[in-house]
């Protein structure tokens, strides 16, 4: 959560009000991410690979709390 705090300032104005969404919807997944001991670029790179292909009623299997590389 540090490098969150660290950039409060820098992410002040991000843009627009959809850039900040979209670094909101980032920044928590890495964190989560963190949080469950999961490496988060190896995770998000291995889960949006994975996506396209993934049936809808299992994506809670790409969770980082259930993922499997």
């Amino acid at each position: 959560m540090r490098a969150i705090a660290l950039g409060r300032k820098n992410h002040l104005f991000v843009g627009s009000e959809a850039g900040g969404k979209a670094a909101a919807i980032a920044y928590t997944l890495i964190e989560t991410a963190k949080l469950n001991d999961v490496d988060p670029q190896a995770w998000l790179a291995d889960t949006l690979a994975r996506l396209p292909d993934h049936k809808i009623t299992k994506v809670g299997e790409l969770l980082p709390w259930r993922w499997q590389p």
